[in-house]
């Protein structure tokens, strides 16, 4: 086995074997309420069709979801007045300051990480994920593998939408 399927393997081990409290976190927040709030913070007001679509859930699932944050006190589900079939989820003041402090939170735990591994090392990291996720972007299981052009244009997109 080569250093590729090594690393694959050691990746995958990584995230299914060894999750921390802060990985168990964050996938629990991307099935319900905090994704569903950071999202619309991020998004503005949305349809349930659209949440749906964000979560990769079924309508019942994201019914009940928004029926549970509503009651909390964190959504509205309002009648669209253009469109009476339409509803629009919107945050309240409640959902809007518990999203912020949840991605406040995010950020503070990961820079306690950063500040623990180093200006270097952190940049080292920060290089390394944005290139593995360029990579991802074009490259799909099942599909062929991306061409040298492709690669080039992905990375050229990349660079333009930093810069």
């Amino acid at each position: 086995m080569g250093y590729e399927q090594d690393a694959v393997t050691a990746l995958l081990d990584c995230m299914k074997n060894s999750r921390s409290q802060m990985q168990r976190e964050m996938v629990r927040g991307s099935h319900g309420e905090p994704f569903v709030l950071h999202d619309l913070l991020r998004r503005g007001t949305l349809t349930p069709s659209q949440v749906a679509e964000a979560l990769n859930a079924t309508s019942g699932r994201v019914s009940t979801l928004l029926a549970s944050m509503e009651k909390k006190g964190l959504i509205t589900r309002d009648v669209d007045p253009d469109d009476r079939r339409m509803v629009r989820v919107s945050l309240t003041d409640a959902g809007r300051e518990q999203a912020r402090r949840g991605i406040d939170e995010m950020r503070s735990a990961m820079g306690w990480i950063f500040s623990q591994m180093g200006e270097r090392r952190t940049r080292e990291f920060v290089d390394l994920v944005e290139e593995f996720v360029t990579y991802m972007s074009i490259c799909c299981p099942g599909r062929p593998r991306p061409t040298p052009e492709e690669v080039r244009a992905a990375f050229e997109r990349r660079d333009r939408s930093a810069g």
